[in-house]
């Protein structure tokens, strides 16, 4: 009787069993094999952390941290990251979002995605097919690239090597001034589509991942060097197979990045001098490293096309203005002015959305496609795009919104309260 009320309401155990080879071989699925170590190897990238993880075993780690790091503590670059993180987006239902355009205008042309990428310096340090990789794929993708003028291919070989494709040139105002026009006149017989003038580097941002590296352009061999070539003898074996490693825009150089900008660029650029380039420069133009809202007004005023606000990617002054909390008052001041763009701390095609909803006409990419570049050359720039487009246009569908181009702020707000001057 006793046993029966502990039995009474429980569930009968079922019968346990081993189960039969017919039951597993089903769940068994084994992935094809793919020959191709790059192919396999970006296979296994899904996000821009997957490729970031990726770019740290390929290259030394002082190409890795020149890519990664940024100045003195790296508060401005942890900040940037955190204000996308701090967006909370706010999604419509019963919206029919069965086709997605992701597509924008930016500078009077349809771009693909609301993207550009980025000028970098050095790139062939981090993959020997260097900016011709990038952009190869930014032209596949139809997308804007701009080439730096720290670059490491010239503009006029770089745009035959994308005939139709959208390139921009990135000018810093050197010492010299008619080296700077030089510049300006190949940019201009080259055809590029707009020239980026970089405001924000009166001097070198102390880059302490660099500094402690001890690295140098082009890399010096030492007994850290000779280290990384044991472990990195691909990157290695391309490096000294390939063309020298030097500037395409100057004069070969053999010091640190901080050292070439103290001794190669103009602290004491003023309006003047922007008002100089627009006279010189008859087709689009572009003014990078806006910070403030004033200086945004000053520079659309003296003929500027569209503004960037950034902080050089949290590599020039440590502490800076957090670009997206500064991206919607400058877009109240100039945007009916001029187009404003934003650049530093977008890592995701959610974070394109972001911006694009807060008015910008597109976000600048530039560790991002470094990442891809490191990990897989021209095929992990492409998977970089891949990632970010599919993000995007995910995002879009998922808020209810079926083209890019509608987006607005009521789409999204922040999550953190922060206060602008």
């Amino acid at each position: 009787m006793a046993r029966r009320r502990l039995t009474e309401g429980r569930a009968e155990v079922p019968n346990r069993q081993l189960p039969r080879w017919s039951q597993l071989r089903p769940l068994l699925r084994r992935r094809p094999f793919v020959a191709d170590p790059v192919a396999r190897r970006l296979g296994r990238a899904h996000t821009i952390a997957d490729l970031r993880a990726l770019a740290r075993r390929r290259v030394p780690r002082s190409v890795f941290d020149y890519v990664d790091g940024a100045a003195e503590s790296e508060i401005s670059i942890g900040r940037a990251r955190e204000a996308y993180r701090d967006v909370e987006f706010h999604p419509r239902v019963l919206r029919d979002v069965s086709s997605v355009d992701p597509s924008v205008d930016v500078l009077g042309r349809r771009s693909a995605l609301p993207l550009i990428l980025a000028p970098t310096g050095f790139t062939r340090l981090m993959h020997h097919e260097g900016e011709t990789a990038v952009a190869r794929a930014a032209a596949a993708a139809g997308i804007p690239y701009a080439l730096s003028t720290m670059g490491t291919t010239s503009v006029e070989s770089l745009v035959k090597a994308v005939p139709g494709g959208r390139v921009w040139f990135q000018l810093y105002l050197w010492r010299d001034r008619e080296a700077g026009k030089r510049l300006i006149g190949q940019a201009l017989a080259a055809g590029v589509e707009a020239l980026i003038l970089t405001v924000d580097t009166p001097v070198g941002g102390a880059r302490m991942r660099d500094v402690r590296n001890g690295l140098t352009i082009p890399p010096t061999l030492s007994l850290r060097t000779l280290t990384g070539m044991a472990l990195h003898p691909g990157w290695w074996a391309n490096l000294l197979t390939t063309g020298p490693l030097e500037f395409a825009s100057m004069t070969s150089w053999n010091g640190t990045v901080e050292e070439l900008v103290r001794q190669m660029f103009d602290p004491g650029v003023g309006p003047d001098d922007l008002a100089w380039l627009r006279d010189e420069w008859p087709g689009k133009l572009i003014v990078k490293g806006v910070q403030s809202v004033a200086d945004a007004e000053l520079v659309v005023e003296a003929g500027a096309d569209a503004v960037v606000v950034s902080n050089h990617g949290g590599r020039q002054l440590d502490r800076a203005p957090t670009p997206l909390d500064l991206l919607r008052p400058v877009v109240d001041a100039v945007g009916d002015r001029a187009e404003v763009i934003i650049d530093t701390g977008i890592s995701t095609g959610a974070d394109l959305v972001a911006a694009r909803a807060l008015g910008a006409s597109a976000g600048m990419v530039g560790r991002a496609y470094l990442y891809g570049l490191m990990a897989g050359g021209e095929r992990g720039v492409r998977r970089t795009l891949d990632i970010l487009g599919q993000e995007a246009t995910r995002t879009l569908r998922l808020l209810g919104v079926p083209r890019m181009r509608d987006l607005t702020t009521e789409h999204l707000s922040l999550r953190t309260r922060r206060t602008h001057e």
